[in-house]
This record gives C-alpha cells, sequence and structure tokens, in this order.
C-alpha cells in the first residue's frame, strides 16, 4: 500500500504542511519503473480486439534496459532527442522509459498527427532517432530527407527501416545502468497543440514529475487499485496520467488501445471490467459520456475521478455524481506547468470551479499592471516564476521568448480567471476569448455551462462577434444532444435559459447550431476559428 500518512485532512493543513522536497540527483526512469519490485503489476493492457496483457515492472525495466543498449549503439547520448510515433502499448511506456535511462531527450508523437506536423515536429527538435509503429511507417519513409538530424528509424510491429524494434531488443543485453541524471538535466520535450502558428517545443527537466503532485492531492493514488487514463500519450495530460504519474506511486495502469476515436461505451466497460478506482479524462470525453444512454447499466466501482485540459462544465460533474456517485475534480494547468488548482476530496467542490491553489504552487491573478485584482474581478492567471520543480528549462531553440515568458517575476498564463471570497478560482478564458459587451467582461465558460445545462444540449462554444452599438455581442455554437434538431424555437429557448440562469447581458445574442466543434488533438475547443467563421457570417 502506498505510504498515506502525507494524506492532511483539510486544504488548509495541506498548505501548512507542504515542503518540496526536490534531490539534487534524479531520474524519471529510476522513479516510476526502477525502484518497484519487478514482481509487481504495472500495467494491464487491452485493444478493441480482445487482446490483453499484463505487464509486470520487471517486464517494463527488462525492455527498457534493453532498448536503452539499443539506442547506444547507435550513437544516441545524453542530450540528444528520440522521437516515438507509436501508439499506447507495453512497449511505447518501456520506450520512454529506456530514453530517460540513457539521459536522452524524449519527443511523444501523436499517431493522429498530419504528415507536416510530424516534419516539423522532427526538424524542429532535431530528433536522432525515431521510433515509429508500422502502422506509422508509410507516413515517415521519407522523413530523413526532409529532417535532416534523423539518423535512425526503428520500427515496432513489423518491417522496416533501420532496425526491427523486437529484433533488436530481443538481442541487446538486459543490463544497463540507468544514467545518474541531475534534476535539472533535460528530460522531455513536449510541443504545444499550435492553435495559432507552428507548434513550440517546451523543454521540462526530470524534476518536473515531482510537482505533478496531484496524484497525492487529487487523485489520492494507492498501489492496490487501478488507474485509468483515456488521454493518449503524446501530450503531457497522457503521458503523465497515463504513465508517469501513476508509477511512481506503484500504481497499475489500466491501458485500452483503440481502433478509432474515443468511445463512452467501449471506456465505461473498460472501468467496470477492471473495476477501476481511479480515473483521468478530459472534458471533451467526460461530455461524450454524460450523452451515454441509460448510465446504470454500467456499474463502476470510481473512488476518484479527475478531469483537465479544459475547464469542466457544472452540469457534467453534477451528472456524473447522479450516475455513479463519483464527484469529479477538476484541476487546471499548461504544458509549461501544471496543475496549478486543483480540488481535492478534503474540501467542498464547488461546481464549475477550477478548486483552489495546489499546495506548493504558488499564483495570483494580475492586471495588466501584474497587481492583484481583488475578489470577484477577472485577473490573469499567474505563476510565481521557478517557485516549483515544474518550471521549464525554456521554449526550444527560442532564448528570447523563454527569457521573455519565463525570465522574470511572474510566468503569465495568458488564462482569466476570477477568485471568490473563499479562495476557489473560476475559470473565465483566454485573455483573447473574452467577450466584452456593453462595458460587460463575458467569461465564454460560463455562458457554455449555462448552455450544457439544458438538456437539448450537449456541447457548446461561445464567441464574440463585432456589434455596432454593443461593441461586441456573444454567438454560441451549439451541437445539440441526440433526438433534438435545430428550430427557432429552440434558439429561444436557449437564451431564455441563459438570461434567466446567468444573467441577461451575457445571453447568447446569435447561436448557431453545428454538427461538431473544431478542436485541438488535445481536445480543446479552436475558439479562434470560431471567431474567424464568426466574423465572415458563419
Amino acid at each position: 500500500m502506498v505510504d498515506r500518512q502525507w494524506f492532511p485532512k483539510s486544504y488548509d493543513e495541506m498548505i501548512a504542511e507542504f515542503r518540496w522536497e526536490v534531490p539534487e540527483r534524479y531520474n524519471l526512469a529510476a522513479d516510476t519503473v526502477d525502484k518497484h519490485p519487478d514482481g509487481k503489476l504495472a500495467m494491464v493492457w487491452e485493444d478493441w480486439r480482445g487482446n490483453r496483457r499484463d505487464v509486470t515492472f520487471g517486464e517494463v525495466k527488462d525492455t527498457a534496459n534493453r532498448l536503452a543498449n539499443v539506442l547506444a549503439s547507435v550513437g544516441v547520448e545524453p542530450g540528444d532527442r528520440v522521437a516515438c510515433l507509436l501508439p499506447s502499448v507495453p512497449e511505447t511506456a518501456a520506450a520512454f522509459t529506456a530514453v530517460y535511462k540513457l539521459g536522452g531527450i524524449l519527443l511523444s508523437l501523436s499517431m493522429l498527427y498530419g504528415d507536416d506536423g510530424i516534419e516539423h515536429r522532427l526538424r524542429d527538435s532535431g530528433a536522432k532517432v525515431l521510433i515509429a509503429h508500422h502502422d506509422a511507417l508509410q507516413r515517415v519513409a521519407d522523413m530523413r530527407t526532409r529532417a535532416p538530424e534523423l539518423q535512425t528509424v526503428v520500427v515496432l510491429g513489423g518491417e522496416g527501416g533501420d532496425l526491427r524494434f523486437e529484433d533488436a531488443v530481443a538481442n541487446a543485453s538486459g543490463d544497463f545502468t540507468t544514467l545518474d541524471t541531475k534534476a535539472d538535466d533535460p528530460a522531455q520535450l513536449y510541443y504545444s497543440s499550435g492553435t495559432t502558428g507552428l507548434a513550440k517545443g517546451i523543454l521540462h527537466a526530470h524534476r518536473y514529475l515531482i510537482a505533478h503532485n496531484e496524484f497525492e492531492y487529487a487523485h489520492d493514488v494507492t498501489d492496490d487499485e487501478f488507474f485509468h487514463s483515456t488521454g493518449e500519450w503524446a501530450w503531457i495530460a497522457g503521458i503523465v496520467p497515463g504513465v508517469l504519474g501513476p508509477w511512481r506511486f506503484g500504481t497499475p495502469t489500466v491501458v485500452f488501445q483503440r481502433e478509432g476515436g474515443f468511445t463512452p461505451e467501449e471506456t465505461l466497460a473498460l472501468l467496470e471490467r477492471h473495476e477501476v478506482g481511479n480515473l483521468f479524462s478530459t472534458p471533451t470525453a467526460l461530455r461524450a459520456i454524460k450523452g451515454v444512454a441509460e448510465p446504470g447499466r454500467f456499474s463502476l466501482k470510481l473512488r476518484h475521478a479527475c478531469s483537465a485540459g479544459e475547464p469542466l462544465n457544472p452540469e457534467v460533474i453534477r451528472w456524473f455524481a447522479d450516475a455513479w456517485g463519483t464527484t469529479i475534480f477538476d484541476y487546471y494547468g499548461l504544458t509549461e506547468s501544471y496543475p496549478l488548482c486543483s480540488n481535492f476530496p478534503t474540501m467542498e467542490v464547488r461546481p464549475g470551479s477550477m478548486g483552489r491553489p495546489t499546495p506548493g504552487w504558488e499564483i495570483a491573478l494580475l492586471d495588466e499592471r501584474s497587481e492583484p485584482v481583488p475578489a470577484g474581478e477577472m485577473g490573469e492567471i499567474c505563476l510565481k516564476a521557478r517557485s516549483n520543480p515544474h518550471y521549464p528549462l525554456g521554449y526550444w531553440q527560442r532564448p528570447e521568448e523563454t527569457e521573455r515568458d519565463f525570465g522574470g517575476e511572474w510566468f503569465h498564463t495568458k488564462d482569466v480567471a476570477r477568485l471568490d471570497d473563499d479562495g476557489y478560482v473560476w475559470y473565465e478564458g483566454r485573455n483573447d476569448d473574452v467577450i466584452i459587451s456593453a462595458g460587460y467582461r463575458i467569461g465564454p465558460f460560463e455562458v457554455e455551462s449555462s448552455l450544457v445545462e439544458h438538456p437539448a444540449v450537449l456541447e457548446a462554444a461561445a464567441v464574440g462577434v463585432p456589434d455596432e452599438a454593443r461593441g461586441h455581442i456573444v454567438k454560441a455554437y451549439v451541437c445539440l444532444a441526440e433526438g433534438n434538431e435545430p428550430s427557432d424555437d429552440l434558439v429561444d429557448e436557449l437564451q431564455q435559459h441563459v438570461r434567466s440562469r446567468l444573467s441577461k447581458y451575457a445571453y447568447p445574442r446569435q447561436i448557431a447550431f453545428v454538427d461538431e466543434l473544431p478542436k485541438t488533438l488535445t481536445g480543446k475547443i479552436r475558439r479562434i476559428e470560431l471567431r474567424e467563421r464568426a466574423a465572415a457570417g458563419g
């Protein structure tokens, strides 16, 4: 069992007792895999075909050691970038571990990326080795001519490339000593979602995982229950809850490899089948689960469930609690750093709030002069620079941007929120998403949440549209729940619904019904695209 003596009884006790403990020497592989008994279960893996594999920490360690020797043999040295274009399979987790072991910098790529997205990340990072799944081989066959620093392609699950993963690993030695890295040594290169312009790399040190204390304070993990994450392992909100966070505490994960996109019924069946006790998911996935017919047919044993990536609508939290008796803990952060704010089992959850500042995370809501705003007023969420282990080393190959964003007293998230009298943080939107109408500042999230509370609405996004009289008005793009059809009467009903529940000035004066909302690969709504559509009259 995990030693739970660290878990205080109240939020105030958490804040008072918390201290960061960051050793000078630290390696992600040592803290997530090497320290556990070889025979301890690390992962139960399944796929859509019904295949299953039970994988121990010893098996992960052995594959990682062998692959680390393979990578060293093709010239990978500390600081070199190794890219992985792989699905969520046990070999992928072992590949991550191998890169950490030899002091390389891991770049995990999504199987959903287009060819240009893959090329940009390989070129920009200067990756020396690419480990790719056979299913993606055709897409990267000529990548060495497009990414000149790429020297070796290792292929998993079939023939091709320079090395076949299975053969290379089988023929390599299982003895490898994990490099004694500094906590400040680089370990992970994440690329932003790229909602505007080309995605840029954010470089993190080995120590960044130590700052992910949501597994202690929000998830309250134990090593005798299963953990499941719906996120893909290409992003920080996929790798950390999918592998690294639970494994740091010896908690076994349940991993499901899908044939296509996320399917709510498939996920609920998985949670039921394995009696999963702890869940991480995204608002997009949870809103899809809310659309499941007869949720009571799934018997879940969830002790805790958490959400991050975008703010979670209050109605989804209430619906989930009614369906299975589990309150979802929403928390907040960015690829640069998270979790800045969290909800916890030891305090009241106020649906729609991101909770309160996470222990050890020094944040403030600041105005344009970097002065704190009074309770109830909008301010930018800012993190005290270099105040915890998650602070990034910088943007990859962008020293001027690194100094601008990370070199000052505060890291400015560009997210806007309000603080209530009890210290709860309420998200309003991105700086450029906030709508100013007739002098009122309107956060899109509050409009969207009000709309989602209506039974006819599955998802909604709100943006500002130029208006001669008011400066801007609110326009909402609405996806309807199954069984509902667009109509003028429904527009009137939704407008009245928001007017009566939110305010008379924040309701959407225009509503457009759409089949789906434009999103990034991480599931975040692309409001910039909707603003452009609205400006064009769409």
